[in-house]
């Protein structure tokens, strides 16, 4: 298994393109505050810079489960 990583949705999406909302649903982000693991990869990157001023980025740790999410 490769890095994971966590993405929390930290702003809103009110005043975003319909673009970036469909990233960030793509994402599997709805709602302000709201966080998934996903598996580190060079497409996962590509669609976080898009919408890099909407989320943060951390990594998980070998032990922590995606149900310990914020």
């Amino acid at each position: 298994m490769g890095e994971r990583v966590r993405i929390v949705l930290q702003r809103s999406l009110i005043g975003t393109t319909e673009d970036q909302r469909a990233t960030v649903r793509t994402l599997g982000l709805r709602r302000r505050g709201q966080s998934v693991v996903r598996e580190w990869s060079p497409e996962l990157e590509g669609v976080i810079r898009k919408v890099r001023h909407l989320v943060a980025v951390e990594p998980v740790e070998e032990g922590e489960h995606a149900s310990q999410a914020r």
